[in-house]
C-alpha cells in the first residue's frame, strides 16, 4: 500500500512540475515581490531603519524569505482550484490510484517550487551584500526551518484549494500571510512598537521564526526562538493538514 501511494505520488508530482517547467512565470512572479521588498527597504528605507545591525540586508533577508514562501503557497490553492475545476480529480479517481497522492503531490510540488524561488532570493541577497559565518549546519537548521514552515502553510493553502468557490477566492488566501511579517521583528525590532502592536508582533509566529533564522545566520545562539518556532510551525502544520484532509473527504464524498 506504502509503495502504491509513493508511486502515485511520484507520478502525479512528476505531471505537476511539468506543467511547471514549460511556465516558469510562476516561479519567477513568486520571486519578484519579496526581491522588490528587498531592494526596497535596502537601498530606500535602510539608511532611515535602526536595527542594531551593522548590515540591514543581513537583518531584513530571513523576513524576505518568509514573504517568499507565503506569495509562493498561494499558487498551491490556485492549481488545485483549477484541478478540481477541471475535472482533473474525478478522472483521477475513477483510476486506481491512492486518492491521498492527489493532495500530497499538489503539496510537493508546492515545496519544490518555493524552495526555488527561496534560492533565487537568497542569490539576489548575496549581491546585494549579504554575508553569514553560518556553517553547514547552520544552514542546514534554516533550510529545515522553511521547509517545515513551507510545508505547514500549503497544507493550510489546500484548504481553500478545495473549497473556494472562485478562483479569485483561492488565490487570494496567501495576501494576508504576505503581510504579516510588516507586525513582526522582520523589519524593525519589535522595541520600537507601540504597546498592543508589539505585544501581537512578538507573540505571532514569523517573529519566532525570524529571530531564530537570524541568530542561525549570524552565529549566536537561538535560544527560545527556534523552539517556539518549531513548535508554530509544527502547530500549524498539524492542523493545516487536518483540516485539508476533512475537506477533501468532504469533496469526494
Amino acid at each position: 500500500m506504502t509503495t502504491h501511494f509513493l508511486g502515485d505520488t511520484a507520478v502525479l508530482l512528476g505531471r505537476s512540475l511539468r506543467h511547471i517547467a514549460r511556465s516558469p512565470d510562476t516561479i519567477i512572479t513568486t520571486a519578484i515581490m519579496p526581491i522588490a521588498f528587498l531592494l526596497l527597504f535596502v537601498y530606500v528605507f535602510g539608511g532611515a531603519i535602526q536595527t542594531g545591525s551593522d548590515s540591514y540586508v543581513n537583518y531584513l533577508l530571513p523576513g524576505i524569505l518568509i514573504m517568499t514562501v507565503a506569495s509562493g503557497i498561494s499558487y498551491t490553492a490556485y492549481r488545485l482550484f483549477l484541478d478540481i475545476q477541471g475535472g482533473i480529480f474525478d478522472r483521477f479517481q475513477s483510476m486506481p490510484i491512492a486518492r491521498s497522492s492527489l493532495l500530497w503531490a499538489h503539496v510537493l510540488t508546492s515545496l519544490v517550487a518555493n524552495l526555488i524561488s527561496l534560492v533565487v532570493v537568497v542569490g539576489v541577497a548575496l549581491v546585494m551584500g549579504f554575508r553569514t559565518g553560518a556553517s553547514v549546519l547552520g544552514w542546514l537548521a534554516v533550510a529545515g526551518v522553511m521547509v517545515l514552515f513551507t510545508l505547514a502553510l500549503t497544507w493550510l493553502a489546500v484548504i481553500p484549494g478545495l473549497t473556494a468557490k472562485s478562483l479569485d477566492g483561492a488565490s487570494a488566501f496567501g495576501y494576508p500571510l504576505i503581510f504579516l511579517p510588516f507586525v513582526s521583528s522582520a523589519f524593525v525590532p519589535t522595541e520600537s512598537m507601540p504597546g498592543p502592536v508589539r505585544a501581537f508582533a512578538e507573540h505571532q509566529p514569523v517573529t519566532a521564526i525570524v529571530n531564530g533564522i537570524r541568530a542561525l545566520f549570524a552565529q549566536q545562539p537561538v535560544g527560545a526562538d527556534i523552539w517556539t518556532a518549531l513548535a508554530w510551525c509544527a502547530g500549524i502544520l498539524v492542523v493545516g493538514y487536518t483540516l485539508a484532509v476533512l475537506a477533501y473527504r468532504r469533496k469526494i464524498s
